[in-house]
């Protein structure tokens, strides 16, 4: 059962609804500029530029909130960003500098998501209204999305993918309301919530693909998973 019972009155005049609705855009965007960036120049890049993005709300929570930042914790966060790329990194394919700009506006668009959460979850939404906060944030993703594929002629809706997208907006809807509790819990550091994130999804994504697909590791992978692990340590106990 949601502790948000918020009524239609209070969440129109509610101080954070303009962060949900720019984050809600923000969704979309970002999303399209992922499928772009995994179409030309492949997904591990993505996965790079998606996860290296933790760099942003890590530097805003340590010079704006002051967060601790112990020479250990900053060795943990350099070695999560080496992890994340070793991790990702699946194939010897060279990357192509002509695709740039869509990598960079994904570190970017990322990194500005996860930033502007804190900042919202700290100076705007109380506790109990974490999940409402959520909620509209994917309503206006949901919204500004239809919008775009109506204006798209070429866009043919498949029942398939409909079916896909609820059940990964699910998750994602979960991982976000988890994040904010994470965020709002006492003792931990916006620093230390996403780096763990972060890393953690690398990682797990990286050991099932071996287990559930039978991906086959490089050495580099192996490296990676094995700094993911001391970063999160790192960063957590210090």
């Amino acid at each position: 059962m949601s502790d948000s019972q918020m009524t239609v009155d209070e969440v129109i005049s509610a101080s954070w609804i303009w962060g949900t609705l720019i984050l809600g855009v923000l969704f979309i965007v970002i999303f399209n500029i992922m499928g772009i960036t995994a179409q030309r120049s492949g997904v591990a890049v993505t996965s790079v530029a998606t996860k290296m993005s933790v760099v942003i709300p890590v530097v805003f929570g340590i010079f704006v909130y002051q967060e601790s930042a112990s020479i250990f914790k900053i060795i943990g966060i350099v070695l999560a960003l080496l992890a994340v790329y070793l991790s990702s990194v699946k194939s010897k394919e060279g990357f192509k500098w002509r695709n740039i700009l869509y990598p960079i506006l994904l570190f970017l668009g990322s990194g500005i998501i996860d930033t502007s959460l804190k900042y919202l979850e700290t100076n705007f939404v109380p506790l109990n209204q974490i999940e409402v906060f959520s909620t509209l944030i994917f309503g206006f993703a949901g919204l500004f999305g239809s919008l775009y594929i109506l204006l798209k002629s070429d866009v043919k809706i498949q029942w398939k993918s409909v079916v896909g997208g609820i059940a990964l907006g699910i998750p994602n809807y979960y991982s976000i309301v988890f994040i904010l509790n994470a965020l709002a819990t006492e003792g931990l550091e916006s620093s230390t919530v996403f780096t763990v994130n972060n890393v953690s999804v690398v990682m797990f994504s990286t050991i099932l693909g071996l287990i559930i697909f039978k991906e086959r590791l490089l050495p580099k992978n192996w490296i990676g998973i094995g700094l993911a692990i001391l970063s999160i340590i790192l960063v957590i106990y210090t």
